[in-house]
């Protein structure tokens, strides 16, 4: 999305809030309040609009988005809400620190992603994973019923049936074997927030199934917290989960580690005199 978007005249001379042209309000049907947060709060996470910097007055907000002075204060309420903002008399509006932002918000996570979350966000999603899902197994491993066993048991042949581990398949299957086990638990807490996550959840999959152990390594991986289940073993599910949990961290790691050399810019040669 470009910054701030741009500025158009229909034929009835009225503003919309555009991108190269388009009205984005009319693109998957969005409203003008719709298309308004999604432009402000990419502007946040990239930078656009920096940590600790003052907007704009709403006047100029108004003009420069083509919106209403009550759609443009509906939005900045609904960014005050996610931690993003916060207004002052006088002082006007500040973008508040990275740490103070709603990041489970649909729109935020989307937008992160979107734009690239950096390596702290994926650290703390395999930090947050590595207290839940083990637990969960446990649980699972407890409490699984018939229906419940078989939608694990479907996406672990999900996963087989993949030719690789580098594909969208495979992705989609992986996340669908993690969320059926926390569905499986029994604790709505856990359901809840493996529902807030998804899309976080897939992006990551999907980086660290492109650097990473063997098919065979992480079928064999999976197989286990399957049996452990199955068997109604809690503490081999839970083992065997953390084990799981543990080898995506460090496949985390290493792409990562493989993205920054990748896209690191070529350092300047001083010029000779």
């Amino acid at each position: 999305m470009t910054k701030g978007g741009s500025l158009l005249r229909n034929a009835s001379m009225t503003r919309v809030l555009t991108e190269d042209g388009e009205p984005i309000a009319q693109r998957g049907k969005r409203t003008v309040r719709e298309a308004l947060l999604h432009c402000l709060i990419e502007m946040i996470v990239s930078g656009a609009f920096a940590e600790n910097s003052t907007l704009p007055n709403e006047a100029e907000l108004t003009e420069r988005f083509g919106v209403s002075r009550t759609s443009l204060r509906e939005a900045m309420q609904y960014l005050s809400a996610l931690g993003m903002v916060r207004s002052r008399t006088r002082a006007g509006t500040t973008i508040l620190p990275k740490e103070n932002w709603n990041y489970l918000d649909p729109i935020v996570l989307e937008v992160i992603l979107s734009v690239g979350a950096d390596d702290a966000f994926y650290s703390s999603l395999i930090d947050a994973r590595q207290l839940l899902e083990p637990a969960a197994a446990a649980q699972a491993a407890a409490n699984a019923n018939a229906r419940q066993l078989y939608q694990i048991s479907k996406a672990f042949e999900d996963m087989v049936e993949a030719n690789s581990r580098d594909t969208e398949a495979w992705s989609r299957a992986d996340l669908e074997f993690h969320t059926a086990i926390i569905n499986a638990s029994g604790n709505w807490v856990y359901r809840q927030f493996a529902s807030a996550i998804q899309a976080a959840l897939l992006a990551s999959f999907r980086l660290t199934n492109r650097a990473s152990q063997s098919h065979e390594q992480a079928i064999l991986s999976h197989q286990v917290v399957l049996e452990a289940i199955r068997m109604r073993r809690p503490e081999a599910a839970h083992h065997a989960m953390a084990h799981l949990i543990g080898a995506a961290r460090i496949e985390m790691t290493e792409a990562l580690r493989h993205a920054r050399v990748v896209f690191q810019p070529p350092k300047r040669e001083r010029d000779t005199e």
